[in-house]
């Protein structure tokens, strides 16, 4: 979930199965504003290797992190932090707003780990959908949303990037 869209990250990237370095934690908690530091970290990390592929930076490099962590909206991985999610509750939804997680961790399952919470946090809310959105140039994302049983609902502009929607429905 940005000052480039003025929503807490957007296109999840840097979410690729995560997880070799970074200490402790193998349950996400509650950022607090005293993590902002390694959240950005995080989220400059992961989402560096698609400058290369936009006319700009991706909106969850630019987004502040401030406000969602004030509204119980971001969770971090990890002791020093090595993934980051960012989930808001809509009427009828949990929208993944953000996934990230340190190029370094990658490969270890916290990506996978970070879906799999948000899932739980939507059925613990009585919620039977997630939503996200991603970058058309990251197609990568876009598979392996497709690999956890996310399907593709739409793709539209938005706030100057070319984003695709999914969605999951989720079993009760």
């Amino acid at each position: 979930m940005a000052v480039a869209d003025h929503r807490a990250g957007a296109e999840p990237g840097g979410d690729r199965d995560v997880g070799r370095a970074g200490g402790g934690g193998r349950n996400p908690r509650l950022a607090t504003l005293t993590d902002l530091p390694e959240i950005r970290r995080v989220v400059a990390d992961a989402y560096s290797r698609y400058l290369d592929r936009m006319d700009r930076p991706p909106a969850p490099m630019v987004t502040d992190y401030g406000p969602a962590t004030s509204r119980g909206q971001v969770w971090v991985l990890g002791q020093p932090v090595v993934g980051v999610i960012v989930l808001v509750q809509e009427a009828d939804c949990l929208l993944v707003e953000n996934v990230a997680v340190s190029p370094d961790a990658q490969g270890a399952g916290n990506g996978r780990l970070l879906m799999d919470f948000a899932e739980r946090q939507a059925t613990s809310a009585g919620l039977r959908r997630l939503t996200l959105y991603t970058n058309e140039v990251m197609a990568e994302n876009i598979a392996i949303y497709t690999r956890l049983g996310y399907r593709e609902t739409g793709r539209r502009a938005e706030d100057g990037y070319r984003r695709v929607f999914m969605e999951k429905l989720l079993r009760r």
